[in-house]
């Protein structure tokens, strides 16, 4: 699965007596399906996941996957304490639909974190995982940052693809990326190298035509006549034209304030917070970086940086949540013992946002 672009982690909606609801996410979800964002990240650290009963999660997890886009990245986060546990909801998760499973670092025993658990864990999991799997380091909120050497270690398993990597520290990113630069692997993307989902070969396949993939040359499907087959073929599944693109071990982060130079240090997008309530900004730095032009990516940045540091950092769920209301999708209330905002950090959070409204 490629893994690219920004993807906001979403949040979960409650009603005021904090019961989930469920048609404010499912509407969010849709906005979001609409944004330039790559994908979509469910039941994250921003989701109060750990704040959700199981059957809360599950149903959290169907209820934003019937109302996601076919062409976007779906990443449950399914982490829990214990191996088998993780295990039972990426089951549930795969059942679903998702793409990508987002397990975050076992944290509550921390002494017994050692490389040896954390190896055992995680391989246990990508041997069982019926979907790739992407690590999730937090250490802000699990007091727990997975080393770089051991991240590189586990990214020779074949079904841990990448890192969701929260610690801001780029030149962590800088040596994981390093250090798997030898990864080689391949994933199926559509004629212009963005992801292909199972949900968007299911809608190929059962299009009018009703015609089974083939193996076509972009010769014979630029209409040239005469030419000699091509060494770059794609496959067509109904009206779905797809190709293999090379990936490596892909890492994506976590901190929106420092996302162009962790793009510049190899990252390959970025999963976050920042993007649940402005996320054409946050894409914008990443087209800007994509097209090679360094300085409008910096220009960019520049005009989120301290929103994004102040309200998706500092100001936690709460804040974002307001920022969320601010900019025209539904925030609300948090969970106890998450406390509201007072009316001047609402005021300060609406003048940091006041020219980023997307």
């Amino acid at each position: 699965m490629l893994l690219s672009g920004i993807l906001p982690p979403i949040t979960t909606p409650f009603y005021p007596d904090g019961n989930v609801y469920f048609k404010k996410l499912e509407s969010n979800v849709e906005r979001y399906s609409r944004t330039p964002v790559a994908g979509i990240v469910v039941l994250g650290s921003t989701g109060e996941a750990i704040m959700l009963s199981d059957q809360e999660q599950r149903d959290v997890l169907k209820c934003a996957r019937e109302a996601t886009a076919p062409n976007k990245v779906l990443i449950a986060g399914t982490g829990i304490e214990s191996a088998i546990e993780t295990l039972r909801l990426t089951e549930y998760a795969a059942k679903l639909g998702y793409d990508v499973a987002m397990v975050r670092t076992p944290h509550y025993y921390k002494k017994q974190m050692q490389p040896a658990n954390l190896l055992a864990f995680y391989r246990t999991v990508a041997d069982r995982s019926p979907l790739p799997v992407i690590i999730y380091n937090f250490p802000q909120a699990t007091g727990y940052d997975m080393p770089a050497e051991l991240v590189i270690e586990l990214a020779e398993h074949p079904n841990l693809i990448g890192i969701k990597e929260s610690s801001g520290d780029v030149e962590k990113v800088r040596a994981m990326v390093a250090g798997t630069r030898h990864i080689k692997r391949s994933a199926t993307v559509t004629e212009t190298f963005d992801a292909v989902t199972p949900r968007m070969l299911a809608a190929g396949s059962s299009g009018s035509n009703g015609e089974n993939g083939e193996l076509v040359s972009i010769g014979v499907l630029s209409g040239a006549s005469g030419s000699k087959p091509s060494s770059s073929a794609v496959t067509v599944i109904g009206n779905l034209k797809t190709r293999q693109k090379e990936v490596g071990f892909q890492v994506l982060v976590g901190a929106a304030h420092k996302l162009h130079p962790s793009l510049d240090a190899g990252s390959v997008g970025a999963i976050l917070a920042f993007a649940c309530l402005a996320p054409t900004a946050c894409y914008e730095i990443y087209a800007a970086w994509k097209e090679g032009d360094a300085e409008l990516a910096r220009l960019k940045q520049e005009r989120i940086a301290h929103a994004a540091q102040r309200v998706g950092g500092d100001l936690g769920i709460p804040g974002l949540k307001h920022g969320i209301d601010f900019n025209g999708y539904f925030g609300g209330p948090s969970r106890l013992p998450l406390l509201p905002l007072t009316a001047d950090v609402k005021a300060e959070i609406e003048r940091l946002l006041a020219d980023i409204r997307n």
